[in-house]
């Protein structure tokens, strides 16, 4: 069975991202009836986090669990990557105890370093550069809101806010899918070139758009879907202030800036959020706001993606084998350590 990691959704074509989506679908249906499947049963995850994350570790957790598997935590600062030993080592390693690694790293550099040498599937859960687990959850989420009848490739999806790992892969995954995306941020913090050069890429193939503006306004017009995302993460401190000034108040998604959307216009945030700075109370907690859903959805995308990367590897082995094993190691044992004889 050839190897599959799940780096960057640009890795995969509309159509597989799509049967992906319909598998994790599957899969929440089966969950709302109490009958998700045990495929990946006696199954192994190591988690390895650089960072620490809430919703990404719960969800792959139990959902591994649910799936029948286990899932091993590997916090910050019990795994050094790249400081005791290499990268290539290490992953050769884990992969010889497990069937699939999440890693969540600081940097995209050790992720490709870690899929270079893996010998099973590995699931980026996070870098400096993208986030892929979080966007498809978050296509999954629109598909279910998304006004009746309206086909993805209809949809219009905008982002207002900092360039961050988020939004490069929010565009990405929503341009290659056929959508029309817009980002909303002052010059300086939209979206480099290079993201909007592989975006434009994928609009040739799939149909979709991709544009910039500095106009929040004029960005959610026609939205169907708002997102945004934090306007500072960790080791950014410093640039507070100056954030701050570029993006308050013309930025903030609040309840003046969701009346300029359709009336139907969902809001989206991957969480955590900061609550009165890129979006209001009033928003998050308003009839628009479909965040928790969204949340919700990174459990079933996550066990669509465990399924979808290690089911197929699986050694299934049949009832005989099993017996024929299990006897020959039952009869080793009784001979060797439970006889009276040989134990003197």
């Amino acid at each position: 069975m050839e190897l599959k990691h799940f780096i960057d959704t640009q890795d995969f074509s509309k159509e597989e991202l799509l049967d992906l989506i319909k598998l994790i679908r599957m899969i929440k249906k089966a969950d709302k009836q109490g009958a998700t499947p045990r495929l990946l049963e006696g199954a192994s995850l190591a988690m390895l986090f650089e960072e620490p994350s809430t919703r990404t570790r719960i969800s792959f957790e139990v959902g591994m669990a649910e799936l029948g598997g286990h899932a091993l935590y590997l916090k910050p600062g019990e795994i050094h990557l790249g400081v005791r030993e290499s990268l290539g080592d290490t992953a050769q390693v884990i992969s010889r105890y497990v069937d699939v690694i999440m890693a969540r790293t600081l940097k995209h550099e050790t992720m490709e370093g870690l899929a270079k040498y893996a010998t099973v599937p590995l699931i980026n859960g996070l870098t400096d550069y993208n986030h892929p687990t979080q966007v498809v959850c978050d296509v999954l989420t629109m598909i279910e809101h998304a006004p009746a009848g309206k086909k993805i490739e209809d949809f219009n999806v905008t982002f207002v806010g900092d360039a961050t790992n988020v939004l490069s892969s929010l565009m990405l995954i929503c341009t290659r899918l056929g959508m029309h995306f817009t980002h909303a941020a002052p010059k300086k913090y939209q979206a480099p070139e290079k993201w909007l050069n592989w975006a434009r890429e994928n609009c040739k193939v799939s149909g979709g758009s991709v544009r910039v503006t500095e106009d929040p306004v004029d960005a959610v017009k026609d939205a169907d879907f708002i997102y945004t995302d934090l306007w500072w993460w960790v080791g950014q401190e410093a640039e507070i202030p100056e954030r701050q000034a570029a993006f308050m108040p013309k930025y903030q998604v609040n309840m003046d800036l969701i009346k300029k959307a359709p009336s139907h216009v969902k809001f989206m945030h991957c969480l955590p959020a900061s609550r009165g700075v890129e979006v209001t109370d009033e928003v998050m907690d308003s009839e628009h706001s479909v965040i928790f859903d969204q949340a919700e959805n990174r459990l079933h995308t996550e066990k669509g993606l465990l399924v979808w990367l290690v089911y197929p590897r699986l050694k299934q082995a049949t009832k005989e084998q099993q017996d024929v094993h299990a006897g020959q190691i039952e009869d080793f044992l009784e001979s060797h350590f439970l006889n009276p004889v040989y134990n003197g």
